[in-house]
């Protein structure tokens, strides 16, 4: 019969209590699909999952995901409209507020805007804290109207 392990509180003092620790991990899939040389798929883990959701909610529009028509950062309505009706901070707080509201893993510590108008383009750069490591990383996403 194994022994029994009593806690403090059951008045074994011998035995010392079990303290352990769970770490977070993020796994994804690495949306290139490149195999490696078993057949399997690369998987991101840690800040790379997180940064790569991150820019999937960004370069998503409205109604593009199935059963889910607000999802998205909806950042490509601001390339097709003139850049009289936005300016830096309505990007900027279209940016914040999709993060914070699909990606519970991290959080927007600042945002940096570039609207070149005469290029039909924004520059985003995206700088978050992962929440679980407390580790900073940055995303740059270029949004370019082809025509």
């Amino acid at each position: 019969m194994p022994a029994k392990a009593y806690s403090l509180e059951d008045g074994n003092l011998s035995n010392k209590p079990i303290i352990t620790s769970q770490t977070k991990t993020y796994n994804d899939i690495d949306l290139s699909f490149k195999k490696k040389t078993t057949g399997d798929v690369f998987k991101k883990t840690d800040a790379a999952a997180v940064k790569q959701s991150i820019k999937n909610i960004l370069l998503t529009n409205r109604l593009e995901k199935p059963f889910n028509p607000i999802f998205g950062g909806d950042l490509g309505r601001f390339l097709f409209s003139l850049d009289t009706e936005f300016d830096e901070d309505d990007v900027r707080d279209r940016i914040i507020t999709a993060v914070s509201k699909f990606e519970p893993r991290a959080s927007v510590r600042r945002v940096n805007v570039e609207i070149a108008p005469d290029f039909n383009s924004v520059l985003v750069d995206v700088v978050f804290q992962i929440l679980a490591t407390e580790e900073q990383d940055t995303l740059t996403v270029s949004l370019t109207r082809l025509r």
